[in-house]
């Protein structure tokens, strides 16, 4: 069954949704099933809104054992570095993002390059997006320097038959192109010129949410870049009051300000979409968190 007809019918979200949080699937704090025993047992999904293209899409991933493969590499490597989770459970947080920030702007009337520039349909639009969100990191899998572009070339290979039954050409090609745009381009300095690319680089940016970016802080790495993520508590994200997208960032802690303004604010800086988001991050409780155990400079004296 694929994982798009798992998925609960359209206006049946369960008494846990609610209209301003990210979607449930998002909810695991670790890379469930993360083994070799398990890979040919990981199955993303999505609500996919009657969207066939987009069903077809993501059963071709889900039977595609190199993809998923390349998913389980790219979590070997963030174990060894000592980073957060790169696994499938990443993919899919990035991909229920995506997909919602994609369906809130074209509420808002933004469109993506594969209406504004090809005369293809929003549908089309979610297929780029999806293709973006899933495969962005499987360059991981090789390294982690420069594998945004190690991303393009396995990707590259792996498109046209991930694509194949679902686009004829030249559409399938002008599809894969505009995926590996996204892909590319959501790197630090990766200047996405599409809508779509822009999605994929700030969905990216915003798997921050409390259980997702705090392994290094857990694993006694202090410094600013995991003291303020572990600052984040909570991302929700909603129709905009004077642009099209609301991000409301929850923080523990003030540090929690760098990594919104260091991570986030650089990934949309730059994009389609900067004139299309606001963000709002504040300071939850009476009190903030301790999130520091001490500090000394030099290291171990």
């Amino acid at each position: 069954m694929s994982a798009a007809r798992r998925d609960r019918p359209e206006g049946d979200r369960g008494p846990d949704h609610r209209p301003d949080d990210l979607p449930p699937e998002q909810a695991a704090p670790t890379p469930v099933g993360h083994s070799r025993d398990t890979i040919l047992d990981v199955a993303v999904k999505a609500p996919t809104r009657g969207n066939r293209r987009l069903e077809k899409f993501f059963d071709a991933i889900n039977s595609d054992d190199q993809v998923r493969t390349w998913w389980y590499m790219a979590q070997v490597h963030a174990d060894r570095l000592g980073m957060s989770d790169h696994s499938w459970v990443h993919m899919q947080i990035v991909l229920n993002i995506a997909l919602r920030l994609t369906r809130l702007l074209q509420k808002g009337g933004v469109e993506g390059a594969m209406v504004t520039d090809h005369g293809m349909s929003p549908r089309d639009v979610e297929v780029v997006v999806a293709g973006g969100a899933l495969l962005h990191d499987v360059g991981m899998s090789i390294h982690r320097t420069d594998h945004e572009e190690y991303s393009l070339f396995l990707a590259n290979s792996a498109l046209p038959r991930l694509l194949d039954g679902i686009y004829p050409e030249p559409e399938r090609s002008i599809v894969a192109a505009e995926v590996l745009h996204a892909i590319i381009g959501h790197r630090r300095r990766g200047q996405p010129y599409t809508v779509e690319a822009g999605i994929v680089r700030v969905a990216d940016a915003l798997d921050m949410a409390q259980g997702r970016t705090r392994i290094p802080l857990e694993a006694g790495q202090e410094g600013i870049h995991s003291i303020s993520a572990a600052a984040i508590d909570q991302v929700h994200i909603s129709a905009g009051r004077e642009r099209a997208v609301r991000i409301e960032i929850e923080l523990n802690n003030s540090a929690g300000i760098f990594q919104v303004d260091d991570l986030l604010a650089t990934k949309i800086r730059d994009t389609p979409l900067a004139d299309h988001i606001e963000v709002l991050a504040e300071v939850k409780g009476e009190s903030e968190k301790r999130l520091l155990t001490g500090f000394r400079l030099p290291e171990g004296r």
